[in-house]
């Protein structure tokens, strides 16, 4: 038995909860910041609370920076998906929600279940994943301006067009930036290459596939590969009489699943072996939803195999 810490993560503060195995808990609130982080250490040494085992959810990017500095002072850290964490609180139950108690919580998760630990990734890698972001938030923002210049009055429509014309030029920038990242890296550059052999696959998706699965393995099997994604399948059936319709679980990056959406739809209908593919589960009497999604799910099997590999896509292997 060891001690856990639950952290509750804020944009601004941690609410952290030291449970010790007897089931005490000790609290505190810090910031989210280096000082803060600092501050953490300091108070968890003073509680004879070195080498706890930490704890914390995977919400937004507010956790990753707590993480690391936690890794990196030699503290085993589990990041865990929100869901099992307000399952484990479901089960319990716990009627009062606050950031103090989700701390409780979470310390209570981790003494219970022993999640497994969490690795970093390397520098290169989450820098590339810091610039696909702030790809993407500029393109939901320019894309924003595109729909409202149409019906913009004449007299704020210049300066409408003039930031979508700034907003040209800095997602110009950024990804030039992205491919001088891949291009910096040996190992990114080769995966990059593998990736791209793949046919569906594009120079928009291919960084974004690489932020998360590129750089050292993290994934055993492409089953743990697609549903980080949250694009395993779900079942619902009970008894004789439940019989619901699987469908994706979705419980996981959102963000991946919606990079993923278009390369699956060109797959299908543009390349051989996605028209192979789309015309078996046809022929098995699979809606066109369902064989959106198993393609997707697909993509992310065959991408999670070449890496693996070091092996490019061979279409003979998938019926073109």
């Amino acid at each position: 038995m060891t001690l856990t810490l639950g952290i509750d993560v804020a944009k601004a503060k941690l609410d952290v909860a030291l449970r010790w195995p007897d089931g005490r808990i000790h609290s505190k609130v810090v910031a989210n910041t280096d000082a803060g982080f600092a501050e953490l250490q300091a108070w968890l040494a003073r509680q004879d609370g070195a080498g706890a085992h930490v704890c914390l959810e995977a919400t937004g990017t507010y956790w990753e920076a707590v993480a690391e500095a936690l890794t990196e002072a030699g503290y085993p850290v589990s990041v865990v998906n929100p869901a099992r964490i307000k399952a484990y609180g479901t089960a319990r139950p716990v009627r009062t929600k606050t950031d103090a108690v989700d701390a409780r919580l979470i310390a209570d998760f981790c003494a219970s279940q022993c999640p497994s630990r969490w690795t970093p990734s390397p520098p290169a890698q989450r820098e590339l994943r810091a610039l696909v972001a702030r790809r993407d938030a500029l393109v939901v923002l320019r894309t924003q301006e595109q729909n409202r210049l149409p019906v913009a009055h004449a007299s704020v429509r210049p300066g409408i067009e003039a930031l979508i014309a700034h907003l040209d030029r800095v997602i110009a920038e950024v990804e030039a930036a992205i491919r001088q990242r891949i291009d910096d890296d040996p190992d990114l550059k080769t995966q990059r290459r593998l990736l791209d052999s793949i046919p569906g696959l594009g120079d928009q998706t291919i960084p974004v596939l690489l932020s998360f699965y590129g750089g050292p393995a993290r994934f055993d099997h492409a089953r743990q590969a697609a549903a980080f994604a949250g694009l395993d399948p779900r079942q619902h059936e009970s008894g004789s009489s439940v019989r619901g319709k699987p469908r994706l679980s979705k419980v996981g990056h959102a963000g991946l699943r919606k990079a993923l959406y278009m390369p699956a739809m060109v797959t299908l209908h543009k390349t051989a072996w996605g028209r192979a593919f789309r015309d078996r589960l046809a022929a098995a009497g699979k809606v066109p939803m369902v064989i959106i999604g198993a393609m997707m799910r697909k993509l992310v099997h065959v991408a999670f195999g070449v890496l693996k590999s070091g092996q490019p896509f061979k279409p003979a292997l998938h019926g073109a």
